[in-house]
């Protein structure tokens, strides 16, 4: 067994790695979230009646694709935010500290 330590994190590819992640997270989620709201919000406007119940039909409508298309970028932004400054904070208390040790075994 030998053991390695990580001592540096790379910034950009720690944040392009939470971004991907969250927004595929995000995706698994606001999809089906925005299709329940659709369908609901189609539901109640089949319900009621005159033009208020199709307004507000429609204003759940375009809720639930604004949720479905928005919430992932939303989520991407958000993750490359953070992930960067994750490593960043990282490779400080690591050069401090001394890193995370690993230890790692080949397999031939």
């Amino acid at each position: 067994m030998s053991r390695l330590h990580i001592r540096k994190i790379g910034i950009l590819s720690a944040a392009k790695i939470y971004a991907v992640m969250m927004f595929v997270i995000s995706l698994i989620i606001s999809v089906p979230y925005g299709l329940i709201i659709i369908v609901f919000s189609l539901f109640g406007a089949g319900m009621g009646r005159g033009s208020e119940a199709l307004a507000v039909g429609g204003g759940g409508v375009v809720m639930g694709i604004v949720m479905m298309i928005a919430l992932p970028i939303i989520y991407a932004i958000i993750g490359f935010i953070f992930g960067a400054i994750g490593a960043l904070v990282y490779n400080i208390i690591a050069g401090i500290v001394g890193g995370i040790e690993l230890e790692v075994e080949n397999i031939a």
